[in-house]
C-alpha cells in the first residue's frame, strides 16, 4: 500500500498483526512505510520535528523477525511492530541518548534499559528516537515544551503553531500523526500525560516500579516512571504489558512481582463501567468552562454506562512546594548517578559540569531560557539533608495517604476522574509555556497510575479526560478507559493546520 491510503487507516496492532498472519503485511514494509511517513510529514511538510534520530539498523531488524516469523510463529502482539523511544531511554545500539540536550550529545550507551530490552524480547522494531522537552522539561522554570538544544522544536500536528506539551512531546507527536504504532514517554509529573491528552492520544503512566527505570536518564526516582502512549487503549496496554518486569537494577520493580499482567486484554470490556464507583475531583476542575462543559458531558456518558459517580470529592493538591524541593535534591543524586556510569569519552560526568557546558555553549543552549533548575539542584545536598526528607514524608503524606487513598477508602471507590488538561497553548519562546490545569500532580507525586484518553475538542485542538487510582490499580483504569473510549470514540486524526480554524 502507499503511505498516504496507509496512514488514513490508523492500524492498531491488532490489525497489524491480522495484515502480517495473512501475508499482506511485513515488518520490513511496514518499517518502511513509517520512515517514509517520517521522512514526508515529520522532515518535511509540516516539519512537526518529532523524531530527533532513527535506528539505521531498523529495517534489518524488521526483516529478520519477518524471518523468524515465518520460521516460528511471532513471538506475541509487538513482532514486528515499529515503536519510537523518548531519547532519554538508553538503547544500546547506533542511536545515542542525550535527553535532547548537546551536552551529551554523541552519547552511546553501552546497556539497554530494562524496558528496551523488555521490547526488543516481544519482537518490537525500535525504529527511532524522539524530540522531548530538554532534560525532560526541568532545567528551567521558564521552558518551552517540545524543545532542546539538539533536536530544536516540536510542533502540535493539529495546529503547528500550538504547543505539543512535554516533556515526552515527540513520543506523543509522532503516534498521534501515525510516525509509529505506538511510543514509549516518561514521567516525572505530567510527563506522559499532559502530551498525550494535548495530542489526542492515550497515555499511562503506571504506577511507579511497574516499569523499570534503570537505563533512563533521571529526575526523581520518588516519581520517575516510563510509559505506554498510543492510539487507543488497547495499544497502550499492550504495550504496558510488554515494558513492565522485574529488574534488579530497579529495587522499586520487586514490590510489583505480585502485580504484573502479561495480558489486559480481559480487562478490556465495553460493559467495565457497569456498577463502577467514580469519585469526581472536582477541585481539579474550573479552569476553563469549555473544558468543564466537555467533561460533563463526559460524566454523562460514565453514567449512561452504568458508573455511579461520587461528585465531588475533596480531593486538593497542597504539595507544590515540597513537591520541587524533592524534585530539586533527586535531580542532582539521581542525575549525578546516571552520568558517572557514562564512558570516559562522554563530555559531562556531573551535573556541575552541564552547568558548565551549557554557560559555554549558551548561544546554543539557552537562547530561549536558562538552566535555574540545575542551579538550585546543585546547590542542594545529599539525601540525608531534613530539608529533604522532611519534604519527602510531606509529600507522600498528602498525595496518598490524606489523598489519593483517602478518597478511594472514604467514598469506596474505583478511581478518581478529573480533566487531563486544557487544549494547546501557543508556542511562546519569550516568555516560555502557559499551562492552565488538570489532574496530574496528586497521581505523580503519590507514585500512583493515571490514565488520559481523548474526551472531545475545543477548537478543533484535543483534549483529555483522566482516570487515576491507587498503586497497581492499572487493571481497574484500563477496564474504564476503555468503555469510555468504546462508547464514545472521539479521536480524529491530526490535520496539520497552520493554526487553528476559528469562527
Amino acid at each position: 500500500p502507499h503511505s498516504k491510503e496507509f496512514i488514513m487507516e490508523e492500524w492498531t496492532i491488532s490489525e497489524i498483526q491480522s495484515r502480517m498472519q495473512s501475508g499482506e503485511l511485513t515488518a520490513h514494509a511496514l518499517t518502511l512505510l513509517y520512515l517514509e511517513r517520517i521522512e514526508t510529514i515529520d522532515r518535511q511538510g509540516p516539519c512537526l520535528n518529532s523524531v530527533i534520530e532513527l535506528n539505521p539498523d531498523a529495517l534489518d531488524i524488521a526483516r529478520a523477525l519477518d524471518v523468524e516469523r515465518k520460521a516460528k510463529g511471532p513471538r506475541g502482539p509487538l513482532h514486528g511492530v515499529p515503536v519510537i523511544i523518548k531519547d532519554n531511554v538508553d538503547t544500546a545500539d547506533k542511536m545515542t541518548t542525550t535527553s535532547g540536550s548537546l551536552a551529551l550529545e554523541g552519547s552511546i550507551a553501552a546497556q539497554d534499559a530494562f524496558l528496551v530490552e523488555r521490547l526488543r524480547q516481544a519482537g518490537a522494531v525500535i525504529l527511532g528516537k524522539a524530540n522531548l522537552s530538554e532534560w525532560a522539561n526541568f532545567r528551567s522554570p521558564h521552558s518551552t515544551s517540545g524543545w532542546s538544544s539538539r533536536g530544536g522544536l516540536t510542533h502540535n500536528p493539529y495546529a503547528l503553531d500550538r504547543n505539543p506539551c512535554g516533556s515526552s512531546s515527540g513520543s506523543a507527536v509522532a503516534v498521534a500523526a501515525n510516525l509509529c504504532s505506538v511510543a514509549v514517554g516518561t514521567e516525572t509529573d505530567g510527563s506522559v500525560i499532559c502530551p498525550s491528552q494535548t495530542n489526542g492520544i492515550v497515555g499511562i503512566k503506571p504506577t511507579l516500579g511497574l516499569v523499570s527505570r534503570s537505563g533512563i536518564i533521571p529526575i526523581s526516582h520518588s516519581q520517575d516512571t516510563a510509559g505506554p502512549m498510543a492510539r487507543t487503549v488497547t495499544d497502550a496496554a499492550i504495550l504496558l504489558a510488554a515494558m513492565a518486569g522485574i529488574d534488579p537494577r530497579d529495587p522499586a520493580t520487586a514490590a510489583s512481582q505480585d502485580h504484573l499482567i502479561a495480558d489486559y486484554s480481559p480487562f478490556l470490556k465495553a460493559d467495565g463501567m457497569k456498577g463502577a464507583r467514580i469519585g469526581v475531583a472536582r477541585k481539579l476542575f474550573g479552569f476553563d468552562p469549555r473544558v468543564d462543559k466537555l467533561m460533563e458531558s463526559c460524566l454523562e456518558v460514565m453514567k449512561q454506562l452504568g458508573a455511579e459517580l461520587i461528585d465531588p470529592v475533596e480531593l486538593e493538591e497542597k504539595f507544590e512546594e515540597t513537591e520541587i524541593e524533592v524534585l530539586h535534591y533527586e535531580f542532582k543524586a539521581d542525575l549525578n548517578a546516571y552520568l558517572a556510569g557514562l564512558g570516559p569519552d562522554a563530555r559531562v560526568h556531573s551535573m556541575k559540569e552541564i552547568i558548565e557546558f551549557n554557560e559555554k555553549n549558551a548561544d546554543k543552549v539557552m537562547p530561549y531560557f536558562g538552566q535555574e533548575r540545575m542551579v538550585e539542584a546543585e546547590a542542594k545536598g545529599p539525601l540525608t539533608e531534613e530539608a529533604y526528607l522532611k519534604a519527602l514524608e510531606i509529600n507522600h503524606r498528602l498525595a496518598r495517604t490524606e489523598g489519593i487513598d483517602a478518597m478511594l477508602t472514604q467514598h469506596k471507590l474505583d478511581a478518581l476522574v478529573a480533566p487531563s488538561g486544557g487544549p494547546a497553548w501557543l508556542t511562546d519562546l519569550v516568555t516560555g509555556d502557559h499551562y492552565t490545569g488538570g489532574g496530574v500532580s496528586a497521581p505523580a507525586v503519590a507514585g500512583y497510575p493515571h490514565i488520559t484518553v481523548p474526551a472531545g475538542y475545543i477548537c478543533g485542538l484535543p483534549v483529555g479526560i483522566s482516570f487515576f487510582g491507587g498503586a497497581y490499580q492499572e487493571a481497574v483504569l484500563l477496564r474504564l478507559a476503555y468503555a469510555f473510549e468504546q462508547a464514545t470514540k472521539v479521536r480524529q486524526p491530526p490535520r496539520f493546520l497552520l493554526s487553528v480554524e476559528l469562527g
